[in-house]
């Protein structure tokens, strides 16, 4: 008797990715490693993504994270039959996801009303940088400026010792977006499993920003000089270490249980006691030799800290790597390629990366024969009148 392998959550759901780039295929990404069938539409000049990282087989490592798993249709919806197939293709779906202007759309003669006529049932996700029907909703947006206008660059610039006004180190506000539309979609699909209708998602990545920003408060109530500093990272013999605790309470648990005897005399003046705890802090530190001892220093001490990596060296790390939060996939050259796992992990139900990111239009005849019923001789028509493209794009 052989074991039943556990569901995937979304299998047998349709997803049409009409997404470029970041904040809509990784919405597409993770409804596609929680089972569904995600089809990526891609114009005939392609994701400009795929150039970006390192190229394996053709696919720059960006698109292949961003797109692992999904099916590929390369279809041109400059021209009428790509615009019609696009429809019918969109009738098939359960969820269509978009991140053009908000303008695109209609213009495509795919706006949600021709949409939601070819199919009811449809759930469309539509991101964009400031939502539909604002005074800004047609101004371009990638996520620095959306880190820009958000308030994010201005705090960071301020709590950095730096002082400098410079870009997060990742595109949070794309990712913001991407995740909950994810979610938005999730409870649309609940929602038409109750009313029988799909539904049309209008997300903006200022919003999500803003829900997202943990500390948003503070500037909204004007009680910013109640945030505290952010935790300092301490050289220790075995490398840079981040204590996410103050200065204080560092001093009080390293006088307490390893008997650090006070520097300061009761009468110096607070700044100077808090120079000299910090030095005495800094040296104990810097003494201990290994992460071992580190370890064992800072939980006798029951402090939250955290050894400060590469990236690069994340593989090695202790907890990705039994968790197996990296995962290897086939890089279609013969090799095999690291990506991020999906975070999902249930009792009774899987969630993966599904295989690697497709060469554009690599599914044509499959998807198409799948949701629309066509053959091989329809596929050959539309691809010799370039409607369907795949290949290396131009």
């Amino acid at each position: 008797m052989t074991a039943t392998a556990p569901p995937s959550p979304l299998a047998g759901l349709r997803v049409l990715d009409l997404t470029r780039v970041l904040s809509g295929p990784i919405a597409g990404r993770m409804l596609c490693d929680l089972g569904a069938d995600v089809v990526k539409v891609e114009p005939p000049e392609g994701d400009v993504s795929r150039l970006w990282g390192r190229q394996v087989a053709g696919i720059g490592g960006f698109f292949h994270q961003q797109n692992a798993g999904k099916r590929s249709v390369c279809l041109d919806l400059r021209v009428a039959e790509g615009r019609d197939l696009a429809l019918r293709l969109a009738g098939r779906a359960d969820i269509l996801i978009e991140n053009f202007r908000p303008d695109v759309m209609p213009r495509l003669g795919l706006g949600y009303p021709e949409l939601r006529a070819a199919n009811p049932r449809l759930i469309m996700l539509s991101i964009s940088g400031f939502g539909a029907g604002g005074p800004q909703s047609r101004r371009a947006a990638y996520a620095s400026v959306i880190h820009a206008e958000s308030g994010l660059l201005a705090r960071s610039a301020r709590m950095s010792t730096v002082g400098a006004l410079s870009d997060l180190p990742w595109n949070a506000a794309d990712t913001n977006a991407g995740l909950h539309g994810a979610i938005a979609i999730l409870a649309a699909v609940l929602l038409r499993a109750r009313t029988g209708l799909g539904q049309h998602i209008d997300l903006g990545m200022l919003d999500a920003s803003l829900v997202t920003d943990d500390n948003l408060h503070l500037a909204l109530e004007g009680a910013e000089d109640l945030q505290g500093a952010p935790p300092d990272v301490w050289p220790s013999g075995a490398g840079p270490l981040l204590v996410a605790a103050d200065t204080r309470l560092i001093w009080r648990r390293l006088a307490e249980v390893h008997g650090l005897a006070d520097p300061a005399a009761p009468s110096m003046p607070q700044a100077e006691k808090i120079r000299l705890r910090r030095a005495a802090i800094a040296a104990f530190l810097a003494a201990l030799p290994d992460w071992a001892t580190v370890t064992t220093a800072m939980d006798r001490m029951n402090l939250a800290w955290g050894e400060v990596r590469e990236a690069r060296d994340l593989e090695r790390h202790p907890t990705v790597r039994a968790r197996g939060a990296i995962a290897q996939v086939d890089d279609g050259a013969g090799g095999r390629r690291p990506i991020p796992q999906s975070p999902y992990r249930f009792s009774d139900a899987t969630s993966e990366v599904r295989g690697p990111a497709a060469r554009r239009g690599q599914h044509n005849g499959d998807v198409l024969e799948d949701w629309l019923g066509l053959g091989a001789a329809d596929v050959r028509r539309l691809a010799d009148a370039g409607v369907l493209l795949s290949g290396a794009p131009p």
